[in-house]
Order: C-alpha cells, then structure tokens, then sequence
C-alpha cells in the first residue's frame, strides 16, 4: 500500500485525481458511494491508503461544483466519440464475448 495519504489534483486528467495516480475522483466515489465496496477494499484495488479514497471521497463533497463540471465534459466526451462512430465499452465487451 501507499505511505502517505495523496492530495487531490487536477493538472494531468482535466478531471479531478489523487496525485500521482490516474484513478479520478469520481472513479473512487462510485465505487463507494454508489457499488458499496468499502473504502478499504478499493484502497487496496488501487494500491493507495485507505486515508486516499476518503480524501478522495471529501473532495468529491466538498467541491460539487467542479464534480457536477467534470462529468459534463466527460458526457460531451463520449457523446462526441459516438457521434463520429467510436463503440461504447459495452458494445467492445461485446464483441469481445462472443469471439470466446
């Protein structure tokens, strides 16, 4: 595991993440607050201290604002990929399976 708990950045994703890592706030808060994993489960998923996903968790309450903006401009990600053809996760896992 970590040593030390991470601060919450934004330099590198254009989406709030713990430093040093790619794993997002959000990715962190769904998983806790909306799959029920513990904090200490997705800790270790990730490698971090438990302390990181409660900063995490913090941040994600304490900033809704800038929570509420990231997602819009992920769903504009996505809405543009799929209009200029991408497959979503799902259609690719698809394809995956059945080529088993």
């Amino acid at each position: 595991m970590a040593q030390s708990a991470r601060r919450v950045v934004t330099e590198v994703h254009d989406e709030p993440h713990l430093e040093g890592r790619r794993v997002t706030v959000r990715r962190l808060q769904a998983l806790v607050e909306e799959k029920g994993d513990s904090a200490a489960s997705v800790a270790a998923d990730f490698d971090l201290d438990t302390a990181d996903v409660y900063a995490a968790l913090q941040y994600y309450h304490t900033h809704p604002d800038e929570m509420a903006a990231a997602e819009r401009k992920r769903r504009q990600r996505e809405a543009e990929a799929r209009d200029s053809g991408a497959k979503s996760v799902a259609e690719l896992r698809g394809e995956w399976s059945e080529g088993d």
